[in-house]
């Protein structure tokens, strides 16, 4: 079943000199289904991921999530759409720091008026489940970048959303915590079946993903499939991600 499907989306950026930011993108992404996005600094990969999680709008073009048009929702409807069936993990965290962290973690619930009872219950299960139990009481500046973002993915599927965004979120992490963030996610995919979208510039985190779709100037440029070993995976990102070209600041340093 189709999670996500985008048909020719097209953006634009308005101004003196209007600027093409997309062109023609075509792609869909199915259910329980780990897809990367790739490309050189500026090539449209945020953009990308903006106009699908209804953060932007396309200038043309559909976006269909679960059947449903985002785009097309009246404003009170669209974040309540975003809130229950979206996640959303960031490159920095994104946590509120007057907040706990399982303050933090239970935010998208307490502006649902769930129930209390409910609240403390999923809490403790995803707590469980990413490692985070002995830190729930802590504010956010006690807590280490990995944990912070291992928060803000509890925060993110607490939910149980059909469909998790995340944009670089190994970007501000060492190797070691970048690493433990992947294997959550993939771990969180495999086991809710969460479909989930990454935009990465970094060929470790990308090589967890099912599938990397790459863009370049705002077009789509490759797409590969991984096979049965991650090792070799991680080969053919570098191998595309070398042809794409483009600065050596924007591909993070090879470790996996």
């Amino acid at each position: 079943m189709e999670m996500l499907s985008v048909h020719q989306l097209n953006k634009i950026y308005g101004g003196k000199v209007p600027s093409r930011a997309l062109t023609d993108i075509s792609l869909s992404i199915e259910q329980g289904e780990f897809v990367g996005i790739m490309g050189p600094s500026g090539s449209g990969k945020t953009t990308l991921l903006n106009l699908v999680a209804a953060i932007d709008t396309p200038t043309t073009g559909e976006v269909l999530i679960n059947g449903k048009n985002p785009h097309k929702l009246k404003r009170v409807d669209l974040a309540r759409f975003r809130r229950k069936e979206l996640g959303f993990v960031f490159q920095d965290f994104n946590l509120l720091n007057t907040l706990t962290v399982e303050e933090n973690i239970v935010l998208p619930l307490t502006l649902e008026g769930e129930r209390v009872k409910v609240m403390e219950e999923k809490v403790a299960y995803i707590a469980k489940k990413l490692g985070i139990e002995t830190i729930l009481k802590k504010r956010t500046y006690e807590i280490s970048g990995g944990q912070a973002q291992r928060t803000a993915i509890a925060r993110a599927m607490i939910h149980s959303p059909k469909f998790l965004f995340a944009d670089e979120p190994t970007g501000n992490l060492d190797s070691k915590s970048a690493r433990d963030v992947m294997e959550t996610l993939s771990s969180i995919n495999r086991t809710d079946g969460t479909a989930m979208m990454l935009v990465t510039h970094d060929a470790v985190a990308a090589s967890y993903c099912h599938r990397i779709i790459f863009i370049k100037d705002g077009q789509l440029f490759n797409e590969i499939h991984c096979g049965e070993s991650r090792q070799a995976f991680f080969q053919k990102i570098i191998d595309v991600l070398s042809l794409l070209g483009g600065n050596a600041h924007d591909l993070s340093s090879i470790r996996v």
